[in-house]
């Protein structure tokens, strides 16, 4: 993989962008050592389908504290059935 000092990228960002939206993954590097790689957006795993069948899920208002008193007691190590 290609790699660019961090001069280079902020002088040359336009194309560089450009050429990493066409497929050309490159690494920006600072001082030689490489700091961040730089690849097409859909390549990094980004999901599109954001929201995949809203309506087919209800969420209850408190699912946040749902058992929240059961998940707090395990942790504590009370137990509600002893043996």
């Amino acid at each position: 993989m290609r790699q660019v000092n961090i001069h280079a990228a902020k002088t040359h960002l336009s194309v560089l962008v450009e050429q990493a939206a066409a497929g050309e993954s490159f690494v920006i590097a600072k001082a030689g050592r490489p700091m961040v790689t730089v690849v097409p957006y859909k390549q990094a795993g980004f999901n599109p389908r954001i929201g995949f069948l809203p309506d087919l899920s209800d969420l209850p208002p408190d699912f946040n504290q749902m058992q929240e008193n059961d998940i707090i007691a395990l942790f504590e190590g009370q137990n509600e059935n002893p043996s």
